[in-house]
């Protein structure tokens, strides 16, 4: 692994990128142990959202960047969730779906870093007709550049186009970190067709989020959003009850090319404090909304490649690099469930939130693993059936949704 990593250079100056030509991004290095990476974005303000990113980072904590991906790439989340089939069939249905992702501030190479993530991985292109940028207003005027949320935003559309690679992308940019912004958002991404909606960021709750929720309150479009990085606790907006939230796992391949997943010690979860119950809801251990619905890959250990050029920087503009991450984090997870709703297809006029419980069955039940200490609790530790970190499972193919 060390051989691959690009150093991090000094003020101003940058990681130069050499772009290799494997289909498939080499199997995620561990992180040294107790690591679960370093926060992309800096924890939120009052009724502000933060990106719930986190990238891989060597022994002392400092994040680096690749001249080639490291970490999972399109083949092996696919192959995981067993969405082959259902990518042949959108493909095969001339249906293009688009998938909306609403994030803050500008990444002003975010159409570019996502042309090389598909020719590196060999996926269709998604340039000018399937790949659209708008700011929260729908315009081209866009918001101040960020490099913490552009790395949020590369994890995003390229995770998206992975899970999903027939479907267009929608980027809608928050004039900044506000749940008004991105509340704002939010309403573009729906006034402008996207069909589902991913949401990678999350804040402290508060008794003014029932009214923050009719931001998420669109009826036929599913709206998936990470349920946070912190551990046990809640975050809004993945405790409102419009929205689908989605918990985290430790995702790895076994000898045999299976797959197994755990708890991810870091996703959040737990009892809302403010959020009512939705009806499909049936857990006994919270009166309220119960955080995570469903869950998928998280872990930066197992996480994804992420190609990104806006310069990601530590301490201002010291410690600056570009090119390849290993990112996880509930970031990640939100997107691939967003890209898996994609692909069912099955139109607008439903309560997407409800659909998993409908049928549990099509999802891969997690067992173990846990999130922090409630007592032994489901809402802190996974087992058997439905439990706060996984919800009821990750998707097995697209039948859960």
């Amino acid at each position: 692994m060390s051989a691959r990593r690009a150093k991090f250079v000094a003020p101003l100056a940058f990681a130069v990128i050499f772009l290799g030509s494997a289909s498939a991004g080499a199997a995620p290095p561990n992180l040294p142990p107790g690591q679960s990476g370093r926060a992309v974005c800096t924890g939120p303000g009052h009724a502000q959202g933060a990106c719930d990113a986190r990238v891989e980072t060597d022994a002392g904590g400092t994040p680096f960047a690749s001249s080639g991906p490291v970490g999972y790439g399109p083949a092996q989340f696919q192959s995981a969730y067993g969405l082959t089939a259902a990518i042949a069939s959108l493909q095969s249905s001339g249906v293009t779906p688009t998938i909306g992702i609403v994030d803050a501030y500008d990444d002003p190479t975010a159409q570019s870093d996502l042309a090389k993530y598909s020719s590196q991985f060999l996926l269709p292109s998604c340039n000018t007709g399937c790949f659209t940028k708008v700011n929260q207003s729908g315009g081209s005027s866009y918001p101040a550049k960020n490099g913490s949320w552009a790395l949020e935003i590369s994890l995003d559309i390229e995770i998206a186009h992975a899970t999903c690679p027939p479907c267009h992308i929608l980027l809608v940019e928050a004039s900044s970190n506000s749940f008004a912004n991105l509340g704002a958002a939010e309403n573009e991404a729906v006034a402008l067709g996207a069909n589902v909606i991913s949401n990678s960021w999350g804040g402290s709750e508060s008794s003014s989020e029932i009214g923050n929720d009719v931001y998420f309150n669109h009826p036929g479009v599913p709206i998936t959003v990470s349920s946070g990085d912190n551990g046990y606790g809640v975050e809004w907006p993945a405790a409102s009850q419009y929205v689908t939230a989605v918990g985290g796992t430790t995702l790895k391949q076994n000898s045999n090319g299976t797959w197994s997943e755990t708890a991810w010690k870091s996703a959040g979860s737990g009892c809302s404090a403010y959020e009512p119950k939705p009806s499909w809801q049936k857990d006994t251990g919270c009166k309220k909304r119960t955080v995570a619905d469903v869950s998928a890959d998280a872990d930066p250990n197992t996480g994804a490649a992420v190609y990104d050029t806006t310069p990601y920087c530590l301490f201002g503009n010291f410690f600056c690099s570009t090119g390849w991450y290993q990112v996880g984090g509930t970031s990640l997870a939100s997107p691939i469930i967003a890209g898996v709703y994609a692909l069912a297809n099955n139109g607008g006029g439903a309560n997407y939130g409800a659909f998993p419980y409908s049928n549990p069955g099509a999802l891969n039940d997690v067992v173990s693993g846990s999130d922090g200490s409630c007592g032994g609790s489901y809402l802190c530790t996974a087992g058997s059936g439905y439990d706060g970190p996984t919800g009821l499972g990750t998707p097995r193919g697209v039948g859960a949704f």
